[in-house]
């Protein structure tokens, strides 16, 4: 493969758009498609070319690039991509399915003749925009030159695991992270709804925090968003609940109790349910409130 490639983008929200984007900036013959046509129209612009189908949007690709919602929402992507799929092309599969949907998609891709790269990535918008995306990876060593171009084009490093995808070497690794993710997040938020029940002023929390072995420059961004009341989402709520339920049934079945990723997930689950869903994941603060 040419360092110059053609490259469809299954999936182009909050993650996917920003790395069609940084696709497009290196050069690639980018082609999106999205479940909501308007947004994979919005990156013509980027000079990505949209397609209305799937398969429509995978023809000739060398690469397929799956960024959706979750496991069923990627099987879903690249079963309707089907009829034009090229035997040979590499499928990186980057969203964050859990462990028990990976090897459904390994057999899909058996199934198409394609290279399947299981591949999640570790980041939220900021680092999606600028490429800096931490992308934890397993498939073949073979398919790992070809891809390369790509993967520097959306990230900043590559952590490779292994060399079969089927495995959910790295899907199970992105769990691990995003459980740290999640329960930092969730600290920041009950701290600070805390503070605002026992009528402290957050700002001499962080203050009291700061330079010492507790502080983080992540309690410091989430607790921007909470006192800023700017919820526009970098990652968000429903995602951030979604992973927290896959986190809990991985530890389920590996017989691990997860009690802090648990409450986690019915944190979410409540902010949710009070309409935050679509707000960025420090909207669990509110289910910290009746209402």
């Amino acid at each position: 493969m040419a360092d110059h490639l053609a490259v469809a983008v299954l999936g182009t929200g909050i993650m996917g758009a920003a790395m069609a984007r940084n696709l497009c900036r290196a050069g690639h013959d980018v082609r999106v498609w999205n479940r909501t046509p308007a947004k994979a129209e919005a990156l013509v612009a980027d000079g990505a070319r949209a397609f209305a189908t799937p398969a429509e949007a995978v023809a000739d690709a060398d690469v397929v690039l799956t960024m959706v919602y979750d496991g069923p929402a990627a099987l879903e992507a690249v079963t309707a991509a089907g009829p034009g799929l090229r035997p040979g092309a590499i499928w990186l599969q980057t969203t964050t399915v859990g462990i028990e949907a990976v090897p459904s998609l390994a057999d899909l891709a058996r199934h198409h003749g394609l290279v399947f790269i299981d591949a999640p990535v570790l980041g939220t918008k900021a680092p999606a925009e600028s490429g800096d995306l931490l992308i934890l990876a397993a498939g073949p060593e073979a398919a790992r030159a070809p891809l390369a171009s790509v993967l520097d084009a959306i990230g900043s490093r590559t952590v490779w695991l292994g060399e079969d995808g089927s495995t959910a070497a790295a899907s199970r690794l992105k769990l691990v992270c995003n459980s740290w993710v999640i329960a930092l997040t969730n600290g920041a938020a009950e701290a600070l709804a805390l503070a605002k029940g026992l009528d402290v002023d957050p700002r001499y929390f962080l203050e009291a925090m700061a330079g010492g072995s507790l502080d983080c420059g992540y309690l410091h961004a989430k607790a921007a968003v909470i006192m800023e009341g700017d919820y526009t989402p970098s990652f968000s709520v429903a995602t951030a609940g979604k992973d927290a339920r896959l986190i809990v049934e991985a530890g389920t079945s590996a017989g691990v109790r997860l009690d802090v990723a648990a409450a986690s997930a019915e944190r979410f689950r409540r902010a949710e349910a009070q309409g935050h869903g679509d707000e960025d994941m420090a909207a669990t603060y509110f289910a910290s409130f009746d209402g």
